[in-house]
């Protein structure tokens, strides 16, 4: 049979208007007798490695391309009236100089030529059109118009132009979707390729896999462009026939030309583009002035950081930095370390708060030596291994944390001395959620809101659910959709769209460096200023390219924050590094549970857990992170019991007891697994990384095998010992079966102690802060959830059970942030609502050089372009003049006459000239008239707060009602929203629950 293939196809990443799931199609051409198939998105490369991949699965080949963007003009020109509409070019990959150079391509549509749509122009295709066929496009195309316009001299020349760049590779397309303009367009290119003897190549239009999905494709139009299927004047296509059409119905539409279906098959002969899994593409680190070998270099600066870091450097230590040196050298990764702590050192330099390490990286002492980490990884028995491993080959994986505040100033360190073209940040897509789908699909249906919502509320709020999920598992839902059609329709079309590529953004964190320009390895994408790939994260590591996470930790900037309020009120100076985790007092207030604040352990239910285990060491913190985990937090209840009654714990076998020792007998973490696998059967550390792997990722045959080798050893060829065996160890067959089949339950939760220690030192860390310096602490941690309402309120509430004292804002005391003022903490003003930031450096900026002494004096002094009425407003109802002796009352009364006569006299005022009556004036500021009135009833005062801070702060209208609330009520507003809280506390979907509060208002439906 012969074949056909498509050359004209939008996946979901064509992300208007694209409706094919890659899996999807890729299986529905193999149904279809298909051995080769393209992908070509509008303008973007974002499907091309996931499609490659499951074409390579399914046995097809595939045909790497785009449908770009043409400028009317150049890709520089960007006018509205003369640019805002570029027409559309099909380009395919032939060999690998065609795929570097579509890269080159679709990069600079983003990078140089976003206007409206990422465009390129026909002198730039000159310069990279090698290895590159192009087909004219639909009837978006520049040559198609051309002929709807009656242009066909316009029509010829671009004819010529496109065949002059792109020689034999060049194709004019013809389509058939039943579009009555598509017969005359036909019927023009075949005019103009019996003149210019241009091959014609018939394709189909596909933007979704089978006939049947145009209505699904329609909501999906709806939704993307925000309009409903009753919108006369929306985005729409023209009937149901742009899908992945067989060979035979291609012929049967272009029966009069077979040639140009028989075509495809020629142009996907020539197509043999390949992507490349197999090699690394590190950036090199430029060596300073008398190094050339990174490896020496590498190993001389570890050398010395284990010097520094510890007392006396044993031969347990030099071996330990030997081994990973030896690994890190074998693999190809001394530069990337370089990278690292190049980029640390930086910003420790540069008084940047880093983080103590991250992920598996703390179990590495060359991590440690060089400052990259912060914990010990001999002293907490952390493994290299479960980072680095030698018999698995993968890309190390260095994250990193810092000040949230600063973080970019590391970024862009690191691009300006890599190179711009060197490195970029990284791609992500939102896509489609239950619930969210749900109520697009319903809007778009123009199916009433009310509905909608409570077929949307019956999704269950938990991670991992779907539709498909909550129909099974929610009798409700599933009686919805049987009681009612338009239910049912609406829960299947959601169902289609759910988990659809819905918008592309930047990852958080992050960011990927290359040893040539970027574009030579990835396409690039354009989001507002920031340079992303198209490729996202896992696809990126597996092109060989090193990426990694510049994570922002709002923790950390509340540490520094601390710091500085310590300094600045105690002239104390604090190195938060050089702690020693041993303070009783410390574990005193996390076993007492008020840990609202520090890191890792403030959830209402961590709270509860550390009451209950009264931790009294470091490595209780670590476990306590690791348990309090869906998985792990069944075995909570064993190691408390076993803590208690450490006498009482019982080992399957004796050698058990020194890896499960340190967490009473539970395996806690993938590296007992790991220690247990090497202690019993004789396994080396990188072979029982494996094993962990296998056991965590529930692969049965590998486990199954494995199984043999633990209990009864392995031999090589030569019938040589390669690994024990618990038998030969002197564990019996039972006891051995029972240890293994006891990792396998726990390995799939096993947690990573390396990053559970480096987050334990930020928990511990934190807790001091607060067990010491209480105030400084808390007005940090206030100013790093400005504009969180909630989290302000649950911190203030938190101030006033430790006794301390939050004050209003005040124009002669607030700063920008929270501050401390003795032993008080007092608001900032960047937290009053429409008090901008130019406004709040201004109130700081006059007050310094004097304070203010009345509300006239205060605005005199500050410009009125950046302290306008509103702002005034706000100060005046938040209480931020209370301290010059005056009412809120008052000045809320007279306020905008007072500012009124300000603004005119300085109108009238001219440079020099001096009034008869000035020194009237100036004195007369003092001298206020205010209105004789009473000042606010206090619940009018703190709605007034409520009102421009966003909570009470000088009280709270159910004060007198406190007793009863605490009492009866089980939920309150700081967990509302938190849905991993309310889980932590048993509350799910469906529970009945007490909440107490104030009726503000009213509505009826």
């Amino acid at each position: 049979m012969k074949n056909f293939t498509h050359l004209h196809v939008h996946t979901e990443y064509s992300l208007l208007d694209g409706f094919c799931r890659i899996q999807d199609l890729v299986k529905q051409a193999k149904k279809l007798g298909m051995n080769s198939l393209a992908i070509t998105d509008h303008g973007v490369m974002f499907g091309v490695v996931d499609f490659y991949k499951q074409c390579v699965r399914e046995g097809i080949k595939p045909i790497i391309g785009c449908e770009v963007y043409t400028a009317p003009r150049t890709l520089h020109h960007k006018d509205s009236k003369q640019d805002s509409n570029p027409g559309h070019l099909v380009l395919l990959a032939k060999d690998q100089e065609g795929y570097r150079n579509l890269m080159k391509i679709v990069s600079t549509g983003f990078v140089e030529g976003f206007y409206y749509k990422p465009r390129i122009d026909i002198d730039y295709l000159k310069g990279h059109s090698q290895g590159i066929i192009a087909l004219s496009s639909c009837l978006a195309g520049d040559i198609p118009r051309a002929i709807m316009a009656n242009n066909l001299e316009k029509a010829r020349h671009l004819v010529q132009d496109y065949k002059d760049i792109f020689g034999e590779d060049y194709y004019l397309e013809v389509q058939d979707h039943g579009i009555p303009e598509q017969l005359k367009v036909k019927q023009g290119l075949a005019l103009l390729s019996r003149e210019t003897k241009v091959p014609l190549i018939a394709t189909n239009d596909v933007h979704y896999v089978k006939k049947e999905d145009a209505k699904n494709h329609d909501i999906l139009l709806c939704i993307q462009t925000a309009t409903s299927v009753s919108d006369s004047n929306r985005m729409k296509f023209p009937g149901d026939e742009f899908y992945l059409k067989s060979r035979e119905e291609m012929m049967d539409l272009f029966y009069d030309m077979p040639e140009a279906v028989d075509n495809s098959n020629i142009i996907a002969e020539k197509c043999n583009a390949e992507l490349d899994f197999n090699t690394t593409h590190l950036p090199k680190f430029q060596l300073p002035p008398g190094e050339e070998d990174p490896k020496k270099y590498l190993s001389d600066l570890c050398y010395k950081g284990l010097a520094k870091k510890y007392d006396k450097v044993t031969e347990e230590l030099t071996d330990r930095m030997k081994y990973e040196l030896s690994v890190i050298d074998s693999m190809g990764y001394n530069d990337y370390f370089l990278i690292v702590w190049d980029f640390i050192k930086y910003a420790k330099d540069h008084q940047i708060m880093v983080g103590p390490g991250r992920g598996s990286a703390a179990g590495s002492i060359v991590a440690y030596s060089l400052d990259i980490t912060a914990i010990d990884p001999i002293k907490y028995d952390l493994l290299f291994e479960r980072f680095l491993n030698p018999d698995r080959v993968t890309m190390p994986d260095i994250d990193i944390d810092f000040c949230y505040e600063r973080r970019q100033e590391v970024i862009d360190y690191v691009i300006e001395k890599y190179g711009h073209d060197h490195v970029a940040q990284i791609i992500t897509f939102g896509t489609m959620a239950a619930r969210q789908s749900i109520r697009d699909v319903g809007r778009s249906l123009d199916i009433p809101y009310g509905k909608v919502d409570k077929v949307a509320k019956e999704i269950p709020m938990e991670i991992g659910m779907n539709i498909q999920k909550a129909v099974k598992n929610n009798p409700n839902l599933a009686k919805m959709m049987g009681e009612d059609e338009e239910v049912d329709n609406l829960i299947e079309i959601a169902k289609s769209l759910e988990g659809l590529s819905r918008h592309a953004s930047t990852h958080a964190a992050g960011v990927v460096i290359s040893n040539k320009p970027l574009v030579e390895y990835v396409p690039l994408y354009r989001n507002n200023e920031v340079i992303s790939t198209q490729y996202t994260m896992t696809l990126l590591e597996e092109l060989g390219l090193l990426k990694m996470d510049f994570l922002g930790l709002r923790t950390l900037t509340v540490i520094r924050d601390a710091i500085e309020n310590i300094r600045k009120n105690r002239d104390i100076e604090i190195d938060i590094d050089d702690l020693e985790y041993d303070d009783k007092n410390v574990y005193e207030l996390i076993s007492s549970g008020h840990t609202l604040g520090i890191f890792q352990l403030e959830s209402a239910g961590m709270q509860k857990f550390m009451t209950n285990l009264k931790p009294d060491s470091f490595e209780d913190i670590i476990a306590g992170i690791s348990l309090y985990r869906p998985g792990p937090m069944d075995s909570i209840p064993t190691y408390i019991k076993n803590k208690k009654n450490s006498e009482n714990i019982q080992y399957i076998h004796p050698i058990l007891e020194s890896t499960l020792k340190v967490t009473y007998g539970c395996m806690v973490y993938q590296e007992q697994v790991m220690k247990i696998v090497r202690d019993i059967a004789g396994y080396s550390m990188a072979r029982s990384d494996l094993v962990r792997r296998a056991m965590s990722k529930k692969k049965m045959d590998v486990m199954e095998a494995e199984r043999q080798v633990f209990i009864h050893g392995e031999l090589d060829d030569s019938g040589n010992i390669t690994v024990e065996g618990a038998l030969r160890r002197g564990v019996s067959e039972e006891q051995a079966n029972k240890i293994y089949d006891q990792m396998i339950d726990f390995a799939n939760y096993a947690f990573n102690k390396s990053h559970a220690a480096a987050y334990a030192v930020i928990a511990y860390q934190t807790a001091w802060l607060k067990k010491y310096y209480p105030i400084e602490f808390m007005a940090a941690l206030l100013t790093s959830v400005m504009g969180n309402d909630k989290k302000v309120a649950q911190y203030i509430m938190n101030c006033k059970n430790m006794s301390i004292n939050v004050l209003p804002p005040d124009v002669n005391e607030s700063y920008e942030k929270f501050t401390v003022v003795g032993d008080k903490i007092r608001f900032g003003l960047a937290a009053v609502k429409n008090v901008g930031e130019n406004a709040v450096q201004s109130i700081i900026a006059k007050r310094e050089e004097k304070a203010y002494i009345s509300f006239t004096d205060f605005y005199k002094r500050n410009d009125g372009k950046v302290l306008n009425k509103r702002a005034v407003e706000s100060l005046i109802k938040c209480g931020a003049f209370d301290s010059l002796k005056v009412y809120r009352s008052q000045l809320m009364n007279v306020y905008e006459k007072i500012i009124d006569n300000i603004n005119e006299d300085k109108k009238h005022k001219i440079e020099g000239q001096i009034s008869l009556f000035q020194n009237m004036q100036e004195s007369s500021i003092f001298r206020e008239n205010l209105p004789d009135i009473e000042e606010f009833e206090e619940d009018m005062k703190l709605a007034l707060e409520k009102e421009i801070l966003g909570l009470y702060i000088t009280g709270h209208p159910l004060k007198k009602y406190e007793k009863l609330l605490v009492n009866k009520v089980s939920l309150d507003s700081s967990m509302i929203d938190n849905q991993e809280e309310l889980k932590e506390i048993g509350i799910k979907d469906g529970s009945t629950v007490t909440v107490g509060g104030i009726i503000t208002q009213k509505k009826t439906c």
